[in-house]
């Protein structure tokens, strides 16, 4: 083969060693979530300690993200990349003998440990062996499997849990961790090292004491309990070492994640477009699993399947997109794809019991269309404006980014979603008094219901009561969820204006990139 076909057999070749490792990662990030009440029943566990199991998890991503742009520096990229590959491999396999609530949390903590690197370490490795003008057709590859598998997750855990060993939903990914990590030795060549001369010890430890006390709190959303003087000292120390951080990252001559990189234009416009699309699209993967069980009453399984489709389009997109923008450039395809994502999750929260599945189904493709097409294009516009020398502290950067906004989606949404379903059954309840002719109509036409099938008069009242509670619980449950998506749509908007900001591709030249790095320098 000519040094060109070598090329390329070697880029497409590492690509799938990435893809497996990024699939495998955040595949495991949602398919644990609904073998907690499992989990529960086998360690005998209550619901606070058995959260651990997630939130051990999380916290553990969230602290080890920042530190991974230095380790790629200090030891090699390929060298980090086996060591999460394998961390993350060696905690599914002792997860899966885990013997005790406690000692899954410690296992899921190893866990996530090589979880957290393999993210950015992935993003890291394509943007070093990808030529610039073919980064977006194997970014988009490589997000099938970041799209994907949050999708295909539910579904395979439900599947497991109902008719297989639950443990399979860690012991699964030892097959494919010890594939990915013969495969990253075999085909993956050695990146090269810097000489860093001091650590960032400061930067470290802020990151993360901040990073994991403020994803504890967020983690806890709106069952906070604010009297709790614990839980104010953490949010005081949180808030204060993530300042001390930022100043600390500034100032240090070999910072652990260099915030300087945030006065390239194109790099912090990306970050700041990706997290809202980020945001908007955690509001749907949340809100529409509540929607299908909790009111349509489907399985975890069948909610999964409805929600499969989408996730097919947007993988199947993402390598079009990808290609689309090594032609065209980012901005022609995010301004109408956002605008699709905008008018789709509207739509969507305008859903009631009776809309038909195929109809939540063509709304979710063509949501996902727009996404596959629009979340490669938004991130590597600013990734490609980044020095070689500075991919892997960029990478860490935009990941540590994404993580936190996650949390705080997720936490945003739970609080708008509680706060409108107590409103609304507050108000619906008020209204639904005996001197209301409907409400006097109804528990009459139920209670005579009842007693006609010999139910005696006292407890057929009681019954009748029951049904009403429940339709107004339901009705509640419907309006906050409506209302948790309107919020997801404000997101996707504020994207709209930002997109018109992103520079064509013809406008970035080498020139103006010259000036990015020596100004970050």
């Amino acid at each position: 083969m000519s040094s060109k076909q070598n090329e390329s057999f070697y880029i497409w070749t590492s690509l799938i060693v990435v893809i497996i490792g990024t699939f495998m990662a955040i595949l495991d990030s949602s398919i644990v979530n609904i073998a907690i009440p499992k989990m529960m029943a086998v360690f005998q566990a209550s619901v606070d300690d058995a959260r651990w199991i997630i939130t051990a998890y999380t916290l553990t991503l969230g602290a080890v993200i920042p530190i991974t742009g230095y380790l790629s520096d200090r030891f090699g990229t390929k060298n980090v990349y086996i060591f999460a590959l394998a961390s993350f491999t060696i905690g599914s396999l002792l997860c899966g003998f885990a013997w005790s609530n406690t000692s899954m949390i410690i296992f899921r903590i190893l866990q996530g440990l090589g979880g957290g690197m393999i993210m950015p370490v992935s993003m890291s490795i394509i943007f070093q062996i990808v030529p610039k003008e073919k980064r977006g057709l194997a970014l988009g590859f490589w997000g099938i499997a970041a799209m994907a598998a949050p999708t295909i997750g539910p579904t395979l855990s439900g599947y497991i849990i109902q008719y297989l060993d639950w443990r399979l939903i860690f012991t699964i990914n030892i097959p494919i961790g010890v594939i990915a990590v013969i495969l990253t030795i075999v085909l993956l060549k050695d990146f090269p090292k810097k000489d860093i001369k001091q650590f960032d010890i400061i930067g470290f430890i802020s990151s993360t004491v901040g990073i994991i006390f403020c994803l504890y709190i967020l983690g806890e959303g709106t069952s906070i309990d604010w009297s709790d003087i614990k839980i104010v000292c953490m949010l005081i120390i949180g808030v204060f070492s993530l300042v001390i951080f930022v100043v600390n990252e500034l100032l240090h001559p070999e910072p652990l994640l260099d915030l300087r990189i945030l006065k390239n234009f194109s790099f912090s416009l990306s970050i700041i477009i990706t997290t809202v699309l980020n945001m908007a699209m955690f509001g749907v993967i949340f809100i529409m699993p509540l929607f299908l069980q909790n009111l349509r009453g489907l399985t975890p399984m069948q909610a999964g399947i409805v929600m499969f489709p989408s996730a097919i389009a947007t993988g199947l997109l993402m390598p079009i997109g990808g290609k689309l923008f090594d032609k065209i450039g980012a901005k022609p395809l995010v301004i109408p794809c956002v605008i699709i994502l905008v008018i789709t999750t509207y739509l969507l929260s305008k859903l009631t019991i009776d809309t038909s599945i195929s109809t939540i189904v063509f709304l979710l493709v063509l949501r996902g269309i727009s996404l596959g097409l629009t979340s490669m294009p938004s991130s590597v516009a600013g990734m490609n404006s980044i020095p070689q020398n500075l991919v892997a502290r960029a990478s860490a950067l935009s990941n540590t980014v994404r993580q936190l906004s996650s949390s705080l989606s997720i936490t945003i949404l739970i609080s708008v979603m509680q706060g409108v379903q107590n409103s609304k059954y507050a108000q619906y309840s008020a209204d639904s008094t005996l001197f209301n002719r409907m409400t006097t109509n109804f528990i009459k036409f139920y209670q005579n219901l009842f007693i006609h099938n010999g139910m005696i008069q006292k407890n057929a009242y009681g019954s009748a009561m029951t049904i009403l509670g429940g339709i107004i619980q339901q009705k509640a449950f419907l309006d906050a969820i409506n209302a948790t998506l309107v919020v997801s749509t404000i997101f996707a908007l504020i994207a709209i204006p930002l997109a018109f900001m992103i520079k064509d591709k013809k406008n970035n030249n080498n020139k103006q990139e010259t000036e990015h790095v020596a100004t970050i320098e």
